[in-house]
């Protein structure tokens, strides 16, 4: 375990003195009002951890937080290609910086490289922080009496579940019941810990989210950075997707369905897909964070990566755009195809319709980053929606729920009249993939549906016109050295 959050438990020992003679010092502060003043900072502290550069344990200039392994799935699958290269980080022969070692598979199929350890220690020291938050409220199990503490002990489990979602995820090639993949860890603190096997590491997941949508019942939260019951259920239901059992996916209708009626969010429209991506009050945005000049992000952010219009890499010589035959499926009617800059040169490709800082200046001032980082839309629950009505057969209904998508995205739908069983589960597979471009989510559908990526075009660097299969080692992260040298339990064998 990173020993990143021992402040914490020098804050809590320090508090659990204070609260032995509390009452010889000032009568007036009560134990109640400590803990809670404690837990909200431990709380901000948790929400802090998914844009902190750094958080990943690195100086790398690709560790910014959870929207950093967004980035890192996109360009894994190749939907993200990296189509100029001013800086050299990303050829096949380097294997020095960490996208790098992304883009050409080198990470993820050598345990000793540094992105391994960022994606280890990123959701690992998330889940501490969330431990430390549990045992503070009285444990897994514990029962707050003040519904702030159930709101606090609600939002800790569900940011777990989350951390352990994505470790299962990006840690192993597939969904194997049986198969041994991470350590789990219930408690701060805790000493090493063998590898747990797949079912006991999504039985906490549901655990812990089931718990939390109970505790998080009449949460108000005050910004969409925080998770609320909803946000709590839109976790499970992807949990329970990603586990492939067809006879649960009613399970995953119906959490998608509460989620769509009780988050007053809708599907962003025509106009919001070119010009709602940076800011988190988008109606279609249902998890994100107001990021702020006080937030001190620049270069070494997601829109540092990205956005032609930020100071950043993305402007400055390694320019990330969309697979060329991704793009090529895109219909031309699609408001979507508008999202993408076609010309000569370098931006051919690029998302400057899609990413952006709002004053559009090509290079834009080299201060803080000010635009939104976007976790999660609503749009995502109705195409999950689809895909598991799809698979249960329910074709029409599955094309319901895909047109109210499309019906915001082409202005004729008549075509998917005529889909059915597989034709209409690949096309809800591609606009997945349209929809979510260089959002992160489309790793995740294709690992539950057991896909191949795309044949890559030709505006990569390296593997054009090659595809993979869901379960490839290159699309999977390595359980890092570090953890391999300390950890008795686990080596790089098992």
């Amino acid at each position: 375990m990173n020993n990143y959050l021992l402040k914490y438990a020098v804050a809590l020992l320090m508090i659990m003195t204070f609260f032995t003679c509390s009452e010889d010092i000032n009568d007036e502060i009560t134990e109640n009002s400590v803990d809670l003043e404690l837990a909200s900072q431990l709380i901000d502290d948790l929400y802090a951890k998914m844009y902190t550069p750094g958080s990943g344990g690195t100086q790398s200039h690709a560790d910014f937080g959870h929207k950093t392994y967004d980035l890192f799935s996109d360009i894994l699958i190749g939907d993200m290609a990296l189509s100029n290269s001013i800086y050299g980080w990303y050829p096949e022969q380097n294997d020095e910086g960490t996208i790098a070692n992304v883009v050409a598979h080198l990470c993820t199929t050598d345990y000793t490289h540094e992105s391994n350890y960022q994606v280890w220690t990123h959701y690992y020291d998330t889940i501490e922080i969330a431990n430390t938050i549990i045992g503070f409220m009285g444990g897994d199990d514990a029962n707050p009496e003040t519904e702030e503490e159930r709101h606090f002990l609600g939002q800790a489990l569900a940011m777990r579940a989350h951390s352990y979602f994505y470790l299962a995820q990006y840690m192993a090639n597939e969904y194997d019941p049986e198969a041994e993949i991470l350590p789990i860890y219930r408690e701060a603190n805790s000493d090493y810990m063998p590898k747990s096997t797949t079912v006991e590491v999504f039985q906490l997941i549901e655990s812990d989210l089931n718990r939390a949508i109970d505790l998080l019942e009449n949460y108000q939260r005050p910004s969409k950075k925080y998770i609320n019951k909803f946000m709590a259920q839109a976790i499970l239901a992807y949990a329970i997707a990603a586990q492939k059992n067809v006879s649960r996916l009613a399970e995953v209708i119906a959490l998608c369905d509460e989620v769509i009626t009780s988050s007053g969010a809708t599907i962003m429209n025509y106009t919001e897909v070119t010009g709602g991506f940076n800011n988190v009050n988008t109606s279609g945005w249902i998890w994100g964070v107001d990021i702020t000049s006080e937030m001190n992000l620049r270069l070494v952010s997601w829109w540092g990566h990205v956005d032609a219009f930020s100071y950043s890499y993305a402007w400055a010589g390694d320019s990330k755009a969309i697979d060329q035959n991704l793009y090529n499926t895109i219909l031309t009617s699609d408001v979507r195809k508008a999202q993408f800059y076609i010309g000569s040169g370098y931006y051919n490709l690029m998302p400057l319709y899609k990413f952006y800082d709002a004053d559009r200046i090509i290079g834009g001032p080299a201060g803080n980053v000010v635009s939104d980082y976007v976790y999660m839309r609503i749009t995502e629950l109705h195409l999950l929606k689809a895909e598991s009505l799809a698979k249960l057969g329910q074709d029409a209904e599955a094309r319901v729920a895909l047109a109210e998508v499309l019906s915001e995205r082409l202005p004729d739908l008549n075509y998917l009249n005529s889909l059915s069983g597989e034709e209409l589960e690949d096309e809800i597979y591609l606009q997945t993939r349209i929809e979510f471009w260089g959002e992160g989510k489309t790793y995740l559908a294709l690992k539950r549906n057991d896909r191949m990526t795309g044949t890559r075009g030709d505006n990569h660097f390296i593997f054009v016109g090659e595809s993979f299969s869901h379960n490839n080692e290159g699309l999977t992260f390595e359980i890092p050295q570090s953890e391999i040298e300390n950890n008795p339990f686990i080596n790089e064998q098992n």
